[in-house]
């Protein structure tokens, strides 16, 4: 008997491709960070920058746990997984990263390789049907911390209105190189483009966030092959989206993103506060989203022009205030292009099974979620800022009691001795 977190409509559609789903696969690995990665992760996160001592303890621990899913899957006889989702969590104190999807095995001939993907049933199906072939679920992530001099410049930033350069440029630079990675290990595993690519933004200790990327590493026949990690396309559209836009002829080229963070400062916050106390519209507030919204909006376009794509669609913009008088505007989409007739999907219309709207369709139109205000990762890195003093007293009271534990063994060995 098998067990199987798929829907009916899942179910359908890897018929129609000759698959069907097999057992739940699962796998993790607990890892530590150790003393020697603690005490160099601690003086990074003050200096600012990329931890990576903490990111490639992440990246081993993420790909640990999805490796034994991966052999899991295959011991119950599986030629794929599909729905490969990666979790962090804490137990005993320590960090655990839990990996899990469902096994898929065919009703045909079997494929060439064994697959892992992030894409449900019904995505998958699009995927295939539109010449996306599955190769391996891929992944790229950043550990950053914002440190005291980078926050400091920042804050002093914030008194004057405009943009606060020193917040913008931490998140630009990190979503760009968490994406570089992505394609490089898309790159690695033969595939030449990644579809259904979700982002999140994870708190990872005190001043620490983790940028993560996963998605499905394929293999389109008309892409070619690539030779650079950045040739690489992905996307973050729906199986659904994706089928749509091939059949009018556009193909993805890749995902671009921005980030602005503006300040009010103190003039244009007492400003406000005056105006405040009588109804209307608060001008100077309402100039300052727009100003942020319009240079966020801006980037995106100039990269997507940049790339040679013809437009930029799926568009998210999502506007928040991470501070008093301080918002921030993050803008995501995808950017396409005009593909030839081979990229056109195999079926002549996309089955009703492929569209009814699932549960789990919620997570898709809540990949950036993790961006939001529950998270807030600019809060998060500017207390890891304040909270330093309290983690070098820590770690200096680690190292006491390790010196103590040493001169207690010299002493019994000593005394042994005579």
């Amino acid at each position: 008997m098998r067990i199987s977190g798929m829907s009916g409509n899942e179910i359908y559609c890897l018929a129609q491709k000759g698959l069907e789903p097999g057992e739940i696969a699962v796998g993790n690995s607990v890892v530590s960070l150790g003393v020697a990665g603690a005490l160099g992760s601690l003086g990074r996160s003050i200096a600012g920058g990329e931890i990576t001592q903490v990111t490639s303890l992440i990246s081993e621990g993420r790909h640990k746990a999805i490796a034994r899913m991966e052999q899991e899957a295959q011991g119950h006889g599986a030629i794929g997984v599909s729905g490969v989702s990666s979790t962090l969590g804490s137990l005993a104190g320590y960090t655990e990263f839990l990996a899990q999807g469902t096994g898929i095995h065919t009703l045909g001939a079997p494929p060439a390789g064994f697959f892992s993907s992030a894409a449900s049933g019904i995505e998958l199906y699009c995927h295939i049907d539109t010449g996306y072939m599955p190769r391996k679920f891929v992944m790229g992530n950043v550990a950053y911390a914002l440190g005291i001099g980078r926050g400091i410049a920042g804050s002093f930033r914030t008194l004057s209105r405009g943009e606060v350069h020193e917040f913008s440029s931490m998140y630009n630079e990190i979503r760009h190189t968490c994406l570089a990675r992505l394609r490089h290990e898309a790159a690695s595993a033969g595939a030449n483009a990644v579809v259904d690519v979700n982002i999140q933004m994870l708190p990872y200790g005190p001043g620490t966030v983790e940028l993560l990327m996963t998605g499905t590493a394929s293999r389109h026949a008309s892409l070619g092959d690539v030779r650079d990690p950045s040739q690489v396309a992905t996307s973050e559209l729906s199986g659904e989206e994706l089928w749509n836009l091939a059949a009018m002829g556009f193909v993805p080229h890749q995902i671009v993103m921005a980030t602005s963070v503006y300040s009010l400062g103190i003039a244009g916050s007492i400003g406000s506060m005056f105006t405040a106390m009588s109804r209307g519209e608060l001008p100077e507030i309402t100039k300052l989203v727009y100003d942020a919204r319009e240079n966020c909006l801006d980037l995106v376009r100039r990269e997507a022009t940049a790339l040679g794509a013809d437009r930029v669609i799926g568009n998210r913009l999502q506007i928040r205030e991470i501070g008093s008088g301080l918002v921030e505007i993050v803008a995501i989409g995808t950017a396409v292009r005009r593909g030839d007739a081979s990229m056109r999907p195999q079926s002549p219309a996309l089955i009703p099974q492929a569209v009814i709207t699932e549960k789990s369709s919620a997570a898709q139109e809540a990949s950036i979620a993790g961006m939001g205000s529950a998270v807030a990762p600019m809060g998060i890195a500017r207390g890891g800022a304040q909270q330093a003093g309290g983690q070098l007293l820590g770690v200096a009271i680690a190292l006491i009691m390790i010196l103590f534990s040493c001169c207690v063994s010299g002493i019994g060995t000593f005394m042994q001795q005579q």
